[in-house]
């Protein structure tokens, strides 16, 4: 096939939610429906043998929860289906927004017992300042649950898109009966079972015989008359709306039951869109190009423990990637080696010989590769848009054994390197500092030291609350603010200058007294790429 026909087949899209919404659980339905496995991991059974595919950490497997995200790729319809399940919880956004900056569209699970939780709000508002296409799976409605049309009602009030409900449920709890099909007017009668696949549940094509009116009762009469109220007062779905990240289709299912992942898979391949076009700093990068172009969203260390692997995820965003292609690093023009790039289903990895924009390939590195890095076959390119924020909570980091700090080092370097906390050092002094939106990430670091590098750290906390990165016009004048402020200033993973401060009137003063320094909340790589708007 030509790019041009390879990129009309893929679809890249983020699984995201609250915490406990059920993401994991339907990205496991997902992998099985589209057969990518055969078994999935009981996520609530944390001490049982079996896992969910998507959590491969030791951590993830103690708590049973997602706190890195994880790719998937399968094939479904002859689309290929690059999924990326991202953690839920709010102490690993920073993680999550790197990977939605390398998705097409997104996947949102909404917990139908709770509604819009506040993780899923903020990473929304993530998604829609992208214009990321959404589509929206109600989730376990064989509960007792809330009413579907205050649902529908607080999704739109608090995320500010239009719902237009794809399919729609007969019944709740115990009296869940189904979903009925708002496009073709039939309905999937719902039976439980985690191992059943949507395909065997019984199809009802019309609700003119009588004996399905008795057979469902109150519960589809009820449904019949929101669904008389829905197209009485919702738009029509547009799919150009959708695209723009105006308009939602929505669904509502059981995933611990596998009921309504058919439909989402139909509609991520039907609805979603295939790669388009990707900013850089020089131009637009279109995908169906001949030359190759990815960029760095993710770095994950000891994926595979026995070999101390460091991977870089790279999204591909133009070209045809073969094994053994010569590619550069535009940052310093650097080589790098394409002839063990792999290919992820979670943990698992297969060499991989070929890729097309959408795909998401890995490619093992020692250090060469920074997050936010773009790759080329020789194209000076510096793709935009890869966040990281200035970290809210600052703890330091001590050792039991000192013999010890050889290791401690490079574990932190490692865990700075692929984002999972930001490690600053000190203008002056040695004692590393470590910074953090969320206080679980320090958990998630000491327990990573402790069972990858076999170090035993004890996290404290530190006497700062705020950090800034600086840049100015002239080198010599911001040499001279860090020579004047040596005692609050650090350096991040990539070299970048950081002023520190215990207080907000710290950093006040600063700016009153140094007009000339910027102080910015955001960077987006190491060349200090920065977006205006988020300066502050």
């Amino acid at each position: 096939m030509s790019i041009d026909q390879e990129v009309s087949r893929r679809r890249t899209f983020a699984i995201i939610s609250h915490p406990d919404a059920g993401k994991t659980t339907l990205t496991e339905k997902l992998l099985m429906y589209a057969g990518a496995i055969h078994i999935a991991g009981s996520v609530k059974a944390r001490k049982a043998s079996r896992h969910a595919t998507s959590d491969w950490m030791e951590i993830e497997k103690q708590r049973g929860i997602s706190v890195a995200s994880s790719v998937m790729q399968m094939e479904y319809r002859d689309c290929v289906i690059n999924l990326l399940d991202t953690p839920g919880h709010q102490d690993f956004s920073e993680d999550t927004y790197r990977v939605l900056t390398a998705v097409d569209a997104a996947l949102m699970v909404i917990d139908a017992a709770n509604g819009v939780e506040a993780q899923t709000l903020r990473l929304l508002e993530v998604c829609r300042a992208r214009n990321t296409p959404i589509v929206t799976f109600v989730n376990k409605m064989d509960r007792e649950v809330r009413e579907p049309l205050d649902l529908l009602d607080e999704i739109e009030r608090t995320l500010g898109m239009t719902t237009i409900p794809f399919t729609w449920p007969v019944g709740m709890g115990k009296n869940f009966h189904g979903v009925c099909d708002l496009q073709n007017n039939g309905m999937r009668v719902f039976q439980p079972g985690s191992d059943r696949v949507d395909s065997e549940n019984e199809v009802i094509a019309s609700f003119d015989d009588p004996q399905i009116q008795q057979r469902f009762g109150a519960g589809l009469s009820t449904a019949m008359q929101e669904i008389d109220l829905i197209k009485g007062a919702s738009p029509t779905f547009d799919h150009a709306a959708f695209l723009a990240g105006k308009q939602t289709p929505v669904f509502f299912g059981s995933a611990i039951n596998n009921f309504g992942v058919r439909e989402i898979l139909d509609a991520l391949v039907d609805l979603a869109p295939p790669p388009e076009s990707r900013n850089a700093i020089q131009r637009e990068v279109q995908p169906d190009e001949k030359k190759f172009s990815g960029m760095v969203f993710k770095i994950q260390a000891n994926m595979n423990l026995a070999h101390r692997d460091r991977i870089a995820f790279v999204r591909v965003c133009s070209g045809h990637f073969k094994r053994g292609m010569n590619l550069k690093v535009a940052r310093n023009g650097k080589d790098i080696r394409t002839s063990t790039v792999v290919s992820f289903l979670s943990q698992r990895r297969d060499i991989l010989e070929e890729a097309y924009p959408g795909d998401i390939i890995g490619i093992p590195n020692h250090g060469t590769l920074q997050l936010g890095d773009t790759l080329t076959e020789g194209e000076v390119l510096q793709f935009t848009g890869l966040p990281f924020f200035a970290p809210e909570i600052f703890r330091t980091v001590e050792i039991a054994d000192p013999l010890r700090s050889k290791q401690l080092k490079l574990g932190l370097a490692q865990l700075g390197e692929e984002g999972a906390i930001q490690v600053f050092r000190p203008h002056l002094g040695n004692m590393l500092l470590l910074g953090a939106v969320g206080t679980l990430q320090f958990e998630v670091v000491a327990h990573r030291l402790q069972h990858e590098y076999g170090v035993a750290a004890r996290i404290a906390s530190a006497k700062y609350q705020l950090a800034r990165w600086i840049t100015c016009d002239d080198p010599r004048e911001l040499q001279r603010f860090i020579e004047a402020n040596a005692h609050r200033i650090a350096y991040d993973a990539v070299d970048a200058p950081t002023f520190l401060a215990s207080f907000g009137a710290e950093l006040s003063v600063a700016e009153e007294n140094w007009p000339a320094i910027r102080f910015h909340k955001l960077r987006e790589h190491a060349g200090l790429v920065f977006q205006s708007h988020m300066t502050a």
